[in-house]
């Protein structure tokens, strides 16, 4: 279903939410009355790029600490506002900008930057989204425990795995603010589910996953319930990840990996992009996989790409080459998480792939063994996340394509939000990151 794009004029909605995502993948903006929006731009302090989740200063670079905390302009189409899901009210995507030019601070910039680079290669890049999240209700002592679903197991569908029908209130909202769901069911363990986006053009996509994440989160917590896509809220259940597939489409409108995805024919495009990925695994581990909780979740012997490898339909690879061919062919990345912003993923993923494409990187030999007892490779992700931002940070290619500033910056926030975690207890982790992810 499309957004709609009404003009100011309509009479339903007398404000205007501009929202942009920033580092920590927080849904940052301001309200504005109707009039003040006809402008496309709001102001806003650059310290919102100074912070961590606990609100410290951080003088981060870019940050403009040193400088006195200068403004960003959050900048937007007034005549391209996206409905809302609360009252009166229509959405505006914001890019930031500072004097005039993209910021570098901006993942959305970055995006556009990485959407236009493969466009130079005459290729536009698309993307799905898959999220898994978990719900969570109050107990009689206010704490939040797993949403009571008994009948829930994976793939699982109806009032057993959601018996509040909270699921329901979500895909309803959904296609009122235009944003166009695949699929719903209940994933592995109970009260999890994976909720799972159509395919769009790259940008697109990245909005309307960021977009859908903010409303469900919004519509279940008035509701009185925590929608959680931390990737490991519970140490004994399964983590939760975010599966981003990519594909491209050509001067013609055709998916290009189109015949090229299969074993004995892969494609320089595929193989490419898959090289690329591989190449720097740990260097998007830093990005892709932004918490320390994180790194609960990426273990060996799971289903979650720990291990650099690639494989024709295997689950337990870091990228897979879906079994759908024709127009639905595409390379599935299973290493991150909806903690990332997912311009900044989806920028990362971007470049290492077009990295791996145009600088025509060895592809290894695709994994033949389990993925769990067997591997074949010695290569995996960070056992924490300090050590997978020094990897980052070490990959100095890919750190210049997705741009220096925006990944200095998240490094030091993400540093200062290391030594907030340190010495937490499991509980003070999960109180940590649980109003914001």
């Amino acid at each position: 279903m499309p957004a709609d794009t009404s003009n100011l004029g309509d009479a339903a909605f007398n404000r205007v939410r501009v929202l942009f995502a920033d580092q920590l993948n927080l849904a940052r903006g301001k309200y504005v009355p109707l009039d003040f929006a006809k402008s496309g731009v709001v102001r806003l302090c650059v310290g919102a790029y100074a912070v961590t989740y606990q609100r410290d200063l951080i003088d981060a670079p870019g940050s403009g600490v040193s400088e006195g905390l200068p403004d960003l302009e959050a900048m937007f189409d007034p005549e391209d506002l996206r409905p809302g899901w609360e009252p009166n009210t229509r959405i505006a995507l914001a890019s930031l900008e500072s004097g005039g030019e993209p910021s570098g601070l901006c993942g959305r910039s970055a995006l556009k930057r990485a959407i236009a680079q493969w466009q130079e290669l005459g290729l536009n890049p698309k993307i799905g989204f898959e999220g898994e999240a978990y719900i969570f209700e109050r107990d009689d002592k206010g704490a939040w425990v797993p949403y009571d679903a008994p009948g829930g197991f994976v793939y699982g569908t109806g009032p057993f795995t959601d018996p509040a029908g909270l699921i329901d209130d979500i895909w309803e909202m959904a296609f009122k603010c235009g944003l166009p769901v695949e699929s719903f069911n209940a994933e592995y363990d109970a009260s999890q589910f994976e909720l799972t986006l159509e395919y769009a053009d790259a940008l697109k996509a990245c909005d309307d996953i960021f977009l859908f994440r903010t409303m469900a989160r919004e519509l279940l917590y008035k509701r009185g319930y925590l929608l959680s896509f931390m990737p490991k809220p519970i140490a004994d259940r399964g983590g939760s990840g975010l599966h981003m597939n990519l594909s491209f489409g050509d001067a013609a409108g055709k998916n290009a990996m189109d015949g090229g995805t299969q074993e004995g024919a892969l494609s320089e495009l595929v193989g490419g992009c898959i090289a690329g990925l591989l190449q720097h695994h740990e260097g998007l581990g830093g990005l892709v996989a932004p918490t320390v909780n994180s790194y609960d979740r990426l273990k060996p012997a799971q289903m979650c790409g720990y291990w650099a490898n690639w494989g024709f339909d295997h689950r337990a690879v870091a990228v897979r080459i879906s079994g759908e061919t024709g127009s639905a062919s595409r390379i599935e990345h299973r290493v991150g998480d909806c903690a990332a912003s997912p311009y900044v993923a989806a920028t990362g993923l971007l470049q290492a792939a077009r990295l791996g494409y145009t600088k025509g990187y060895e592809l290894p030999p695709p994994e033949k063994a389990d993925g769990f007892e067997v591997v074949s490779t010695t290569r995996g992700l960070a056992e924490n996340l300090g050590a997978s931002l020094d990897a980052l940070e070490q990959d100095t290619e890919l750190v210049d394509a997705v741009g220096r500033l925006l990944v200095e910056n998240y490094i030091a926030i993400k540093r200062a939000e290391i030594n907030e975690v340190d010495g937490l207890s499991e509980a003070e982790v999960f109180d940590y990151y649980a109003p914001f992810i």
